[in-house]
């Protein structure tokens, strides 16, 4: 029996992805440059919206899960490697955005002295791997879904385009692109009624329609 989640797979990823988009725009327009750095990151607007951010990252991890339960029939183990990958750096990023979103406003009300200090040590090698693993497991999955046919060719390239731009998805709006790519395979998957994943494994699948 086919997962719920593999069922609502589209709406989940078209829903999710629209959001994580619209975020991150919001993101980049309440970012008032004309402030220094301490003094816009005490700013409401800024605030909501970077913990919003981390709200979305919960969405785009269930959109991500949601598609490989929908797809994974056809996926073999590329696309399992593919999923696993895309899974771990989007979940170092979102750890990555909850600090930005709730510590990062008190640290700089009591310790802002910290922030313009900048990371090293440990702080900067979580921080680089939260960059590096985000993107690249990304392109990676984008990579993974185009040797496995677990979608469109061209959906497989703009995750790996995404991906790659993904690296700076900290800072608006380079998040952008990887919810517009997640909500267009939300869109294709309601579209074409792509099949849910059986247990039979990739053979009792169809293949993808364009």
């Amino acid at each position: 029996m086919s997962s719920p989640l593999a069922k609502a797979a589209g709406p989940i990823a078209l829903v999710s992805g629209l959001l994580f988009a619209a975020v991150d725009l919001a993101r980049l327009i309440a970012a008032d440059r004309s402030l220094d750095r301490i003094e816009m990151m005490r700013q409401a607007p800024f605030q909501v919206t970077n913990a919003l951010y981390w709200v979305v990252f919960i969405g785009l991890t269930l959109a991500l899960v949601s598609v490989y339960f929908r797809l994974s029939g056809r996926a073999g183990g590329l696309g399992a490697a593919g999923f696993c990958i895309a899974l771990v750096g989007t979940l170092d990023m979102a750890g990555n955005m909850w600090f930005d979103g709730f510590a990062g406003p008190w640290i700089a009300d009591v310790a802002p002295g910290a922030i313009l200090a900048g990371g090293s040590g440990m702080l900067a090698v979580g921080g680089l791997s939260s960059y590096v693993l985000f993107s690249l497991g990304w392109m990676f999955f984008g990579i993974a879904g185009w040797r496995s046919g677990m979608f469109p060719a061209w959906t497989c390239v703009a995750f790996v385009v995404a991906g790659f731009l993904g690296y700076n998805a900290g800072l608006p709006p380079y998040g952008i692109p990887i919810g517009l790519v997640m909500a267009a395979l939300g869109w294709w998957i309601i579209r074409t009624g792509a099949p849910v994943a059986a247990k039979a494994g990739p053979a009792s699948a169809e293949p993808p329609r364009p």
